[in-house]
């Protein structure tokens, strides 16, 4: 019987072979969705456009308008710089309460898929309100935006 089992686990021994698995991983994905530029793109006679400040994540300008009708447009560029795809997840302009009501806002929309390697653009419309008749007692109004990309 000891010769059987010796037998049978030198059979078993020489049917057998070890198999070893080595493996690396590593992200190589990025996420780089970010203020490319920003331009004046349109502005009313007499105005200043100010010399537009961004940073990658945020922006700042600074209109100043003469009379009703007048209006400066910032034209903002939004690109993938990364390599993974972005899907717009919010959007949200919110303008000062206690501001001119002379002052009007407008925005366009931008891509709700920011594919990697594409631009999306922005107009930011600042207006002196053409209704207007008299020289407001609250000349300022500020906007506040937030648009937020999440990964696809």
């Amino acid at each position: 019987m000891f010769i059987v089992i010796l037998t049978m686990a030198v059979a078993y021994s020489a049917f057998a072979t070890q198999l070893n698995l080595n493996g690396t991983a590593e992200i190589v994905g990025e996420w780089n969705v970010r203020i490319k530029s920003i331009q004046v793109q349109n502005i009313s006679e007499g105005c200043d456009a100010g010399e537009p400040q961004y940073t990658n994540t945020s922006a700042t300008f600074n209109a100043k308008l003469v009379k009703p009708g007048d209006s400066i447009t910032y034209l903002i560029t939004i690109e993938n710089a990364g390599n993974i795809d972005a899907t717009l997840n919010n959007i949200v302009f919110k303008e000062q309460e206690d501001g001119s009501e002379a002052i009007k806002f407008t925005t366009t929309e931008v891509s709700h898929i920011l594919e990697a390697g594409n631009q999306t653009t922005l107009n930011v419309k600042i207006e002196y309100d053409s209704k207007t008749t008299e020289i407001p007692s609250i000349k300022t109004k500020t906007i506040t935006g937030i648009i937020e990309y999440v990964q696809k």
